[in-house]
């Protein structure tokens, strides 16, 4: 007998700090080559070179007190009070990150307990049905845990879900690494539920983990180089030519991948929500998704919206905070409304990919 239940978004929500980094804080900054040696063009040089590549103008830090649980928190919060939803009729809260919880000024991780249990302690969640769990899986980890969230509902497991995606990148960053001011911190969240309307939510997923040769072009390493900090200090480093090209040879196949298995055709999708990584690098992987289906002229800023401009790249936390700033109309030029297909998709550390297409 098929099966007629479909997952749908019943609720969004988004916490974006308010401490706002632009890119002339950066001036002062001691930027090094990897190789340890410094960068001998002046910084304002370096910095516009970047705003040129990455696209980004300033981004979001959270305040001294706040962890990536108090971001996913804020998130949730927003979802249910903008929503009406009752916390305690979720059946599984899915808490995508990278580092757990990073204090402040320090880049030690804290995941015991874990965010996701932290996270419904402070939505005061009595249901002890209500399962809380972590989810590592570079910067695709909340499109996983919508991914997830549609295999628990589409079993009959459970009725609704809550998956939210939080991180402090900016506090397991090399300050003296150019590729530090790409990152950024911020918290969203989506609550998933059940639907008997066929024609409506997750239509198909295709996921992929590329590890045999690209598992280290996101690493944790020492710095090669006295940055002031612990002897032991580890911090987030890439290998950004390589990652730039791997994501434009395989994101664009796993997108058309979800969308053969869906039956539509990229002429049908309204937008693409895609991982706000770096501004050059999305706009050549939507022009090479193009590309496969022969499809030459497009408007890659109606069908691609950006934020990464003013919010910068916060992993796991981009994709539903753009995906909450639009459906609650905060962002002039882009709408989504019933019968819309949407594609969400990410790459990242793993090197994961994945993607799913959508009709709201």
């Amino acid at each position: 007998m098929k099966n007629t239940i479909q997952t749908v978004f019943a609720a969004t929500g988004s916490y974006i700090p308010d401490m706002i980094v632009k890119n002339s804080d950066f001036l002062n900054h001691s930027f090094f080559e990897k190789n340890g040696t410094p960068i001998l063009k002046d910084n304002a040089t370096v910095i516009e070179k970047f705003r040129e590549i990455a696209g980004i103008e300033e981004r979001r830090y959270a305040r001294p007190e706040q962890r990536a649980s108090d971001l996913g928190f804020l998130a949730a919060k927003d979802a249910l009070e903008s929503s009406g939803i009752d916390a305690e009729t979720l059946d599984y809260i899915i808490v995508a990150h990278n580092f757990g919880d990073v204090t402040y000024e320090t880049n030690r991780s804290d995941m015991v307990p874990t965010l996701a249990s932290r996270i419904k302690h402070m939505l005061g969640i009595k249901n002890a049905d209500c399962v809380a769990y972590d989810l590592p899986f570079g910067c695709p980890g909340w499109v996983q845990g919508v991914i997830q969230a549609d295999y628990f509902i589409r079993s009959g497991d459970a009725k609704r879900c809550m998956v939210i995606g939080t991180e402090t990148l900016s506090r397991v960053v090399d300050p003296h690494d150019r590729d530090t001011m790409l990152y950024s911190d911020g918290g969203g969240a989506v609550i998933l539920e059940a639907s008997s309307e066929e024609t409506v939510g997750i239509l198909s997923h295709k996921t992929q983990t590329h590890s045999l040769e690209h598992a280290m072009l996101l690493t944790m390493h020492n710095p090669v180089y006295d940055c002031g900090g612990e002897e032991n200090d580890i911090f987030l480093t890439m290998n950004g030519r390589k990652l730039y090209e791997f994501a434009l040879s395989n994101v664009p196949l796993v997108v058309k991948a979800a969308l053969d298995k869906a039956g539509v055709h990229l002429s049908e999708i309204k937008k693409v929500l895609i991982h706000q990584a770096n501004d050059k690098m999305d706009n050549a992987i939507l022009q090479r998704l193009f590309k496969l289906y022969d499809i030459e002229s497009f408007d890659s800023a109606e069908v691609m919206p950006m934020i990464i401009s003013w919010l910068g790249n916060s992993s796991v936390a981009t994709v539903p905070t753009l995906l909450d700033i639009i459906l609650k109309n905060k962002m002039p030029g882009h709408h989504i409304g019933k019968g819309d297909k949407v594609v969400f998709a990410s790459v990242g550390a793993g090197m994961n990919i994945n993607a799913i297409v959508y009709q709201f």
